[in-house]
């Protein structure tokens, strides 16, 4: 049995589906640090419910899922931040109408477009061991391309988060930076959709960075700790996927959340 997992770990689709899920941990972990920050767990989870509607979109214009996906994420995004300028109504609100009703249309126009078999229920609840090189090549490319903007804008965005007033004063370009952060959101969140599914993208998002949060003494360490806790769930989630036979992405949820539950009845040290 030992043998024969340890085979299949070393084959090309886990290999593929290792890499995947490492570099959204590596990218997750700064990323979900200002979303926890910034409470904006529900407008990540508004744009990862839109995103189905943008691979209907992909499918009726006959165009590359993934490219319709990242775009229709961009769009969305900037409606959002462009609403959220103008609340004349509240932010949660208008957030869970946008996604659960685009999840909804989404899932219509999927149904309509009966000449396409689709298996919705991947992209929901994921689908990392069936990442091949594309959509390696599309999450390395965020993930560098995330990571390269966030080292470039990292003091910026921290000081622009931490006291708004502040760093207006100073001459930070706020609301510039605060659509640059929602747009490289959207970008990850676009491409994690075979990894973990629309359900369960903000979830990794948000759990390793909140485990983090109890033992960080600085933003970096909380940025660094919850990169590792969330590639110490990718790992053991998809080692218990194999050992289980559990679907790997609500696997690596679950690993995440223990992990979280574990540091929540540690001694805390200190919060960033």
């Amino acid at each position: 049995m030992n043998n024969s997992i340890l085979q299949l770990l070393i084959t090309d689709f886990v290999i593929y589906a290792l890499l995947a899920g490492l570099s959204l941990a590596l990218v997750s972990g700064p990323l979900g640090s200002f979303i926890v920050w910034r409470r904006m767990s529900y407008f990540g989870d508004t744009l990862a419910h839109s995103s189905l509607l943008g691979i209907a979109l992909g499918i009726i214009t006959d165009i590359n899922p993934q490219l319709s996906v990242i775009l229709s994420c961009l769009a969305f995004a900037a409606i959002l931040t462009l609403l959220d300028r103008k609340p004349s109504i509240a932010t949660d609100t208008l957030l869970g109408i946008l996604a659960h009703s685009t999840l909804a249309l989404g899932i219509i126009l999927l149904a309509l477009t009966g000449s396409v078999r689709l298996n919705l229920e991947a992209y929901l609840f994921g689908a990392l061991l069936t990442v091949d090189r594309t959509d390696l090549f599309w999450i390395l490319a965020v993930t560098v391309f995330a990571c390269a903007v966030l080292y470039g804008v990292w003091n910026r965005m921290l000081s622009a988060t931490v006291h708004t007033e502040l760093a207006t004063i100073e001459g930070v370009n706020v609301e510039r930076l605060n659509l640059l952060l929602v747009l490289v959101i959207a970008l990850t969140i676009a491409v994690s959709m075979k990894i973990v599914g629309v359900l369960l993208i903000t979830s990794l998002l948000i759990i390793p960075p909140a485990a983090a949060r109890r033992f960080a003494h600085t933003p970096e360490q909380m940025a660094i700790l919850a990169s590792v806790i969330g590639a110490l769930s990718v790992l053991a989630g998809l080692l218990g996927a194999f050992a289980l036979d559990t679907p790997p992405g609500p696997s690596i949820v679950v690993v995440a959340t223990t992990l979280f539950l574990v540091s929540f009845f540690l001694p805390e040290r200190h919060r960033s």
